[in-house]
């Protein structure tokens, strides 16, 4: 089985390959440079694993949260890749990719949004794969449920950006506060996904957005 993965979340362009197991990445900085720099690292990729596109049993893409364009961006290179190679969509949270990086069984996983607000989820390791305790959403850092049990990891560059959050609730692990979702991780939960049957036609993939706002007023900043 091979699984493309396709992460532009965030300002960091990342890529992985999986097959029958074992996972070949890459990584770069793209700013504003997903669209020209997405196709060209793709066929890069494929090209060092010795893989054709034609081979491709499924591409994964992130729903979100993330980058308003650079999720767009990832969606519609997955599904231009899916038409074109008739091939079909896996979708998945950003969020569950950062937490799916930590080796923890609890994991609080936080991103900056801006505008003074975080993109935050709760996961938990199963024998059957990450359960979401608390559902993906966009919170204002002093609401954000945190757990108030020992035994869970935070990571995510949201706790960078909001450095109150580990003094609200002490017991929790900060493992990275910069450390921003992979496609590595996406392809790796794409896998067990694929195999669960989860995989959808490129007309049916889509994008899951937390945020109506994308930015703040010139006096809202004022304010801020």
């Amino acid at each position: 089985m091979r699984i493309l993965a396709i992460d532009t979340s965030t300002e960091q362009l990342s890529l992985a390959l999986w097959q029958d197991g074992a996972t070949l990445d890459h990584a770069c900085p793209a700013g504003q440079q997903h669209s020209s720099l997405t196709v060209p690292l793709i066929q890069q990729l494929l090209a060092e694993a010795g893989c054709s596109p034609q081979q491709l049993d499924a591409i994964a893409y992130p729903v979100g949260p993330g980058s308003f364009t650079g999720l767009r961006i990832g969606c519609g290179v997955a599904q231009g890749l899916g038409y074109a190679l008739d091939k079909p969509l896996i979708g998945l949270s950003t969020l569950a990719a950062l937490a799916a990086s930590v080796d923890a069984d609890q994991v609080l996983a936080c991103l900056d949004a801006r505008m003074n607000q975080l993109y935050a989820g709760r996961y938990r390791r199963t024998p059957s794969g990450w359960e979401n305790v608390l559902p993906d959403g966009l919170y204002n850092p002093e609401q954000l449920p945190l757990p108030e049990e020992d035994g869970w990891h935070g990571v995510g560059n949201g706790f960078a950006a909001q450095p109150g959050l580990q003094a609200r609730a002490p017991q929790l692990q900060v493992v990275d506060t910069q450390r921003l979702p992979h496609a590595r991780e996406l392809a790796q939960l794409a896998a067990a996904a694929f195999q669960r049957g989860e995989a959808v036609p490129a007309a049916e993939a889509g994008l899951v957005y937390l945020r109506d706002k994308v930015a703040l007023t010139t006096r809202e900043r004022e304010k801020a």
